[in-house]
């Protein structure tokens, strides 16, 4: 089993610089950083400790994961976030439960045993309100659907039509955003009945950079997607 660590950046110098000398090479098969146009050399320091550069065209998570994936050089896929809200010491127990067969891992911070320092208030219960209504609908049992921080099969985008645009174009329209794969992905695996795990890690606070939540568009996009998903797509 070969692992890419699919790193997306804009703008994470502060983070690069304090996480990425955390992980070790041996890891993982491929280190792939995808950057959004960074202005602040992220993507030069990249380069220069000998990672996989893409620079993305179009804005948005969701187009950093497509134009990075025919760069993709693993079976499995670990999106990490490099602002410090991911622990680079949970990597390899991520890729080990990933050996024993599963479809999908999450680094849960709502697991037992887990803490994310990083919520507020509206992030916390929003990232509650999802989960449990994802696991009401479609039959999931996760602890934690929304976060970045998980391991999957790189086929499995394909299996479940992630890859396509018509599964994100009209709640993006309507809501005017761009949105990412990861709580589509927690659905299709639920509806699926995918064999998914989580294993517990904490959520620390970010190094530097800014946040780039946008709530309200967010949160009506991804909410949209969970109440559509009851009636489409097998």
């Amino acid at each position: 089993m070969k692992v890419t660590l699919l790193v997306p950046t804009l703008n994470e110098i502060d983070g690069m610089k304090t996480v990425m000398p955390l992980i070790k090479p041996e890891w993982c098969d491929q280190i792939l950083i995808v950057d959004g146009q960074s202005k602040d050399g992220t993507a030069e320091y990249a380069r220069a400790q000998g990672y996989d550069v893409i620079v993305q065209q179009k804005k948005g998570m969701r187009h950093a994961y497509m134009e990075a994936w025919p760069h993709v050089k693993g079976d499995v896929v670990l999106t990490f976030s490099p602002d410090g809200n991911s622990i680079p010491e949970l990597i390899p127990a991520c890729i080990a439960k990933m050996k024993e067969g599963y479809d999908m891992v999450i680094v849960s911070r709502y697991a037992k045993g887990a803490k994310s320092y990083d919520d507020d208030v509206i992030t916390g219960f929003g990232n509650w309100l999802f989960t449990t209504t994802i696991n009401l609908l479609h039959g999931g049992h996760y602890t934690d659907a929304m976060v970045i921080y998980r391991a999957y099969r790189k086929d499995l985008i394909a299996e479940l039509d992630l890859d396509k645009d018509s599964s994100y174009e009209f709640e993006e329209e309507l809501f005017g955003t761009n949105v990412s794969w990861e709580p589509l992905l927690s659905v299709r695996c639920a509806k699926r009945k995918l064999k998914y795990a989580d294993i517990p890690g904490d959520e620390p606070a970010r190094e530097g950079g800014e946040r780039k939540l946008q709530v309200l568009r967010w949160g009506a996009a991804y909410m949209f997607e969970v109440l559509r998903e009851v009636f489409v797509w097998r």
